[in-house]
């Protein structure tokens, strides 16, 4: 990487998770709006509606869940499948930024998943027919798939209506993903909703270096994995004069920005619960900087959930679930470590927080700290 400028410090574990979880505002709460922080971090996932809730939680001072849930209802913010063929709340700029950009991978992962399973559907008119259906109003998956199969029997409807949104920018419209209220997930094209085009000339080299203010140091593959997308070396080549490179503890070539932040390795830094899917469990291709190869058995299960989190000292310790019953919140964190106990009355505290957060009209609410078996 010629003009690369270069340094033989190692950065190990340690010293990424404390990079990592400054730039993701985990080392400590922002002053940052909620469309602030979605912009910075690149969108979150959410594959399900209320994990950005409790992301932004994590990360924000005085983050209320009407603060998310309006810039879904205003149009400022929606969820579309973005890296890695995921749901991803992301502001509406980086909707129509991101999307043009990450569009080989949501095709790749159409005909590698449902291209043997729409028929005689050529994939063109295909997308042309479902976008001109969603556009006429919003409907579910299984009325777009149904719809569709009157026009190609021989499709499988599920795979007719995934196929095209993976063809086409489909967004997901309020109520879906407003706390506090429910309802079907529908889907119309970004376009439609948002009122503007696609971006005409999207920058993939501005993604990489998003990524890598949010994400950063990391690894060409750490890119690709978060991104889904390949052949990114190009990418790093071009922008060498702007970027500085460290080594990983394996040796490996880490890319970054020259003045982002790279804390003391020994920093100090909170107890966090984070919610399913958090984006800093997903973002790299080596995740030793916040968890360990065990914990990550743990948490990330074979239907593809990842689990609530217990971030202590930085690094996924547990996983943690809310009930609620005859008015009381119980929150039970299962720690994997018995020497974890030691962080029990930061837990705790930490605890009380979220449920307050999470369930505000509980009359009672309980932290539980267990160690799995």
């Amino acid at each position: 990487m010629s003009g690369t400028t270069a340094t033989s410090t190692v950065l190990g574990p340690r010293a990424l998770n404390r990079a990592l979880l400054s730039r993701q505002l985990l080392d400590r709460r922002s002053a940052m709006t909620a469309a602030q922080a979605v912009e910075h971090l690149v969108g979150l996932q959410s594959q399900a509606p209320l994990p950005p809730y409790y992301a932004l939680w994590n990360r924000l001072a005085d983050f209320a869940p009407d603060h998310l849930g309006r810039l879904l209802l205003d149009r400022s913010a929606v969820r579309i499948a973005l890296m890695r063929g995921t749901i991803h709340l992301v502001t509406a700029d980086d909707c129509l930024e991101l999307r043009p950009l990450l569009q080989p991978v949501l095709e790749r992962g159409a005909r590698g998943n449902h291209g043997r399973r729409i028929g005689a559907a050529d994939p063109a008119e295909l997308a042309e027919a479902g976008r001109a259906l969603v556009e006429r109003r919003p409907m579910t998956f299984d009325e777009l798939g149904r719809l569709l199969a009157e026009r190609w029997p021989g499709g499988v409807p599920g795979s007719l209506a995934a196929t095209v949104r993976s063809l086409v920018p489909l967004v997901q419209p309020p109520p879906r993903g407003v706390w506090g209220r429910g309802g079907p997930a529908v889907h119309t094209t970004a376009e439609s909703w948002l009122g503007r085009p696609m971006a005409a000339a999207p920058s993939v080299d501005r993604m990489v270096l998003r990524y890598l203010a949010a994400f950063g140091p990391a690894t060409i593959r750490d890119v690709q994995t978060w991104s889904g997308l390949t052949r990114l070396r190009e990418v790093a080549d071009r922008l060498s004069g702007c970027l500085v490179r460290f080594q990983a503890a394996d040796g490996a070539e880490l890319l970054d920005l020259p003045d982002a932040p790279r804390p003391d390795p020994e920093a100090p830094v909170p107890v966090r619960l984070l919610g399913e899917f958090d984006s800093v469990l997903l973002g790299h291709a080596d995740r030793s900087r916040i968890m360990s190869e065990p914990a990550r058995a743990r948490l990330f299960t074979v239907n593809g959930i990842v689990r609530s989190t217990v971030l202590l000292d930085g690094f996924a310790a547990g996983t943690w679930t809310v009930a609620t019953s005859a008015g009381t919140a119980t929150l039970t964190v299962e720690l994997f470590d018995a020497d974890c106990a030691a962080h029990e009355s930061a837990i705790a505290e930490e605890g009380g927080r979220l449920l307050e957060f999470a369930a505000p009209r509980a009359a009672r609410r309980e932290v539980r700290v267990r160690t799995a078996g």
